[in-house]
């Protein structure tokens, strides 16, 4: 039980995506206007690494080395494509918001990355800790920086006015600079708060 706790607060603190890898920054920068935004794009990138990683895990033994990466976009373009279909079909405001980084998430490097150097070389139930590990990492980083810029640069928190009628947004915050201001402030902070990696 111990390992798992390991490989899954790997993904949280240790490995996080974001704020200690640096990884994913296309969806991470794009999208993070809203709180909402962020909890929809982690939630689907997390269903996506959980199966891929369990799929590749399986099949590692059965695919050949010089075919692994078209392997892997198969698998990974599967998976996409069916939390695509579910947001489509449940959740249209959240499909329009997200708009093309849903099927973007295909070439997303945290993906690539976790299928490479963890699931292709660890049995299936690591892989898919690993997966959920890692998208909860990813996700808990991009619902911080997307609340961030929504709260200071709208004045509301998925979509409830938090800040008083006074409060004058701060716009940048919600343009693509505001991304970089967000993301740069929140890095130096972790890089602050967590541990050093050996």
């Amino acid at each position: 039980m111990k390992k798992y706790v390991k490989i899954f607060m790997n993904g949280i603190v240790d490995e996080n995506p974001t704020f200690r890898m640096v990884l994913g920054m296309c969806p991470t920068l794009a999208i993070t206007t809203l709180a909402s935004n962020g909890i929809g794009m982690g939630l689907a990138v997390t269903f996506v690494l959980i199966f891929s990683n369990l799929v590749i895990s399986l099949l590692r033994k059965a695919i050949p080395d010089q075919i692994r990466i078209p392997a892997f976009i198969v698998v990974i373009a599967t998976f996409v494509t069916i939390v695509q279909l579910i947001i489509k079909a449940f959740l249209p405001a959240l499909d329009e918001s997200l708009g093309v980084f849903i099927p973007l998430i295909v070439v997303n490097c945290i993906i690539f990355g976790r299928a490479e150097a963890f699931a292709f070389k660890n049995p299936p139930l690591d892989a898919a800790v690993d997966g959920f590990g890692m998208g909860i990492g990813f996700t808990i980083a991009i619902t911080l920086i997307s609340s961030v810029r929504e709260i200071l640069g709208v004045g509301t928190w998925f979509g409830v006015q938090v800040m008083p009628e006074s409060y004058l947004p701060m716009n940048i915050l919600i343009r693509p600079a505001g991304g970089f201001i967000v993301l740069g402030l929140l890095l130096a902070l972790m890089n602050k708060l967590l541990p050093k990696k050996a």
